[in-house]
């Protein structure tokens, strides 16, 4: 089990710097809208290419971080029903989950992604904007964001069989709370002192 475990913590490393990587993907998607939507108003000009840029990289921040999301535990989950098992429980629903669900999804989407990436690299296929770009790149984003997110279930698999055999500490244990709801409890301290302030 350690040599597994060893696995999954470089499949976690990696996710991670892809992880990180499609979120400088959201900073550029924000600066081309931006850019563009300034053009488009002081110039009356506009660029296909532009545009589609922007969906290029919002598909990739979605297919490239699915694996990230996963890694982080941040995908939707039902929480009302999960949190009524036992942490064992909770685990071995995820076992079927990424059994059952997850990799048979990743490889029929891998599958049929493919041939659709492979096609449109082949004929050099073009949007049909005037000034569009090139399709095969946004179309391997397909096979290539499901192959991340079934490698990145086999390390959540390892990390979730490991603490139903003993091996390791519960991966969906909660260490305190997350960032984003340290954030949350902040800002709402904050308005609160406000409207203290201003009565």
């Amino acid at each position: 089990m350690s040599f597994l475990l060893k696995i999954s913590r470089l499949i976690d490393t990696i996710s991670d710097l892809i992880g990180k990587l499609a979120m400088w993907f959201v900073l550029a998607t924000t600066l081309i809208s931006a850019g563009n939507a300034i053009v488009r108003k002081a110039f009356d000009t506009s660029s296909n290419a532009f545009l589609e840029i922007q969906w290029y990289l919002f598909a990739a921040v979605f297919m490239l971080g699915s694996g990230y999301a996963f890694l982080r535990n941040a995908h939707v989950r039902i929480d009302f029903i999960s949190s009524k098992f036992s942490a064992r429980g909770r685990n071995w629903v995820d076992v079927v989950g990424i059994i059952v669900f997850l990799f048979p999804l990743c490889y029929m989407m891998v599958t049929l992604g493919w041939p659709l990436f492979v096609n449109a690299f082949e004929t050099k296929e073009m949007s049909s904007n005037a000034g569009g770009l090139i399709r095969w790149p946004v179309y391997a984003l397909i096979p290539a964001g499901f192959t991340i997110l079934a490698v990145q279930g086999v390390s959540e698999l390892i990390k979730r069989l490991a603490f139903l055999t003993g091996n390791g500490p519960d991966p969906l244990a909660h260490d305190g709370p997350s960032e984003e709801e340290l954030l949350a409890q902040q800002l709402l301290e904050e308005e609160q002192q406000r409207l203290k302030g201003a009565n």
